[in-house]
């Protein structure tokens, strides 16, 4: 027997479920060609895996990683945490489909978020995966965003849709699934999301045929309810399976609206990361709905004129919990508090974020620590991840100078303290929740396994020394503990460096 790539006495976490078990693991151009004992076979190149465990790469459910997946610090981020797919296209905001005006607006407004695509004009799906196609070092994979399509055909109308509109925005849904987009997804808290009604919603949701609709609710935390409760109307209408986007907060509130629609028949999954702070555009955060945030000119003349003094006073409580995470033209505040930074520009915390908008144009970004911080809060956190509805994902943003630390330390925090150090999951049930579930959660077929004929999207970790080293303090220091990752049978990361590699591909659904 000879192969391109032996990995070699590891113990494999193959994503079924069953405990890890003594195998090599033989590559042959991009698939796992066999799982076993492989005595007297012949490789190219041979992975020592003594001591360490091998798993199919992990899917990051939640990823903006839409401009800037191809910086090689954000690979190298990803993949030392055994990160191999991104999921792109979230929160209802991204590149396409869409005229020029239609890109140029959602690289206006999400820039902090997706960061800047370098493009102009029109862009379909099938030109975005292009784009993606082995430019990279991970996989993509592509939802819908049904803002950007709802702006494609009503600009920032607030209207409800018509007939024409929704059968316009339709044909747009329908030609993005046939190019390869793996699902829809909305942003209820953003523009011109929040515009759209259930059943606007759950047309759109019409063509996915057993693909997810995934939403950023219109409500968290203890208002869940609200946003649950459109996701149970829209699962009603369409039939469509739901997946919810970052279901953080109080898990006494949460696990119980779960449970109600799964008892419901809704087919139901969601994902969280680990850590008690959200991060976002600063406009979502403080602006109040009058001010059209997504209509950048508009809102900097308004922020510049009287008539917002009772919102920003109202705002008070809010500002200890910000911090600055992206702030062009203004680096130096980036890390601090909105307190903090006021403080040094010598202006009151209101003004100070007023004067901030304005300057950067609504392009800032945040880190927002929310009420539910503490040991109640971590306590939510483990058991939200318990659920078997649950999936991985990093809510990851790499844009600005001082992050959130989850778009570097996600996964590893799951493996090493939520697997190793709290037994929250088994490590076979870390592959399940992190790779497996994922991949059929978002129809990727061929991969999410160990097991021949499958992608090899492999990881190769140390169960003993898996780590995220990235804190809120130095948000962008890369994890420890995974050292050597193939993508498509390609060895993307060597000794915890990148090869240099770029052997990603753009999925489609199977």
């Amino acid at each position: 027997m000879a192969f391109d790539v032996i990995i070699s006495g590891g113990r494999v976490l193959d994503g079924t479920g069953a405990p890890p078990y003594r195998a090599d693991v033989a590559i042959d151009g991009d698939r796992v060609a066999a799982v076993g004992r492989l005595d007297g076979a012949q490789a190219a190149q041979v992975v020592e895996a003594a001591g360490r465990l091998v798993a199919p790469g992990f899917i990051d459910c939640h990823a903006h990683g839409d401009a800037v997946v191809f910086d090689p610090a954000v690979q190298l981020a990803a993949l030392r945490q055994g990160v191999t797919t991104f999921v792109l296209g979230q929160d209802g905001l991204s590149f396409a489909p869409g005229s020029a005006e239609t890109v140029a607006y959602a690289t206006r407004y999400f820039t902090a978020v997706n960061g800047r695509l370098p493009h102009e004009g029109p862009l379909s799906v099938a030109d975005l995966l292009a784009g993606y196609d082995r430019a990279a070092a991970l996989n993509t994979a592509y939802l819908l965003p049904h803002g950007t399509i709802r702006y494609d055909v009503m600009g920032p109308s607030p209207s409800a849709a018509g007939p024409e509109d929704l059968a316009a925005m339709l044909a747009r849904v329908e030609r993005g699934l046939s190019e390869g987009a793996v699902g829809l997804s909305s942003g209820l808290e953003y523009l011109p999301g929040r515009h759209a009604s259930a059943a606007e919603l759950a047309a759109l949701c019409g063509p996915l045929g057993g693909l997810p609709y995934v939403t950023h609710m219109r409500a968290y935390g203890a208002k869940a309810g609200l946003g649950m409760a459109e996701v149970g109307e829209i699962a009603a209408l369409s039939g469509a399976a739901m997946h919810v986007s970052h279901l953080h907060g109080p898990a006494d509130v949460l696990l119980p609206l779960v449970e109600r629609a799964l008892a419901d028949d809704v087919d139901l999954t969601f994902d969280t990361y680990p850590y008690l702070r959200g991060s976002t555009i600063l406009a979502m955060v403080v602006l109040p709905p009058s001010v059209p945030a997504a209509e950048v000119d508009r809102a900097v003349e308004m922020l510049g004129s009287a008539g917002l003094d009772d919102w920003w006073e109202s705002l008070e409580g809010t500002w200890p919990r910000l911090t600055i995470s992206h702030a062009p033209g203004s680096s130096w505040a980036e890390g601090l508090t909105m307190v903090e930074a006021a403080a040094r520009a010598g202006l009151a915390p209101a003004e100070f974020c007023r004067q901030l908008l304005i300057d950067t144009r609504l392009e800032a970004g945040c880190v927002t620590a929310r009420p539910d911080e503490g040991p109640e809060g971590e306590e939510s956190v483990r058991r939200m991840l318990r659920h078997p509805a649950h999936t991985g994902g990093s809510d990851g943003i790499y844009v600005g100078g001082h992050p959130h630390p989850r778009g570097w330390g996600a996964f590893a925090r799951f493996l090493g303290r939520h697997v190793r150090e709290l037994g929250d999951w088994t490590w076979q049930e870390a592959a399940v929740h992190l790779a497996a579930h994922p991949a059929r959660r978002f129809g990727l077929a061929d991969r999410g396994l160990v097991r021949p004929g499958f992608a090899a999207d492999l990881v190769v970790l140390d169960p003993a020394k898996v780590n995220d080293e990235a804190t809120y303090a130095a948000p962008r220091t890369l994890a420890s503990g995974v050292d050597d990752v193939f993508v498509s049978g390609v060895q993307a990361l060597a000794g915890g460096e990148l090869t240099g590699a770029t052997p990603g591909r753009a999925l489609r659904s199977r």
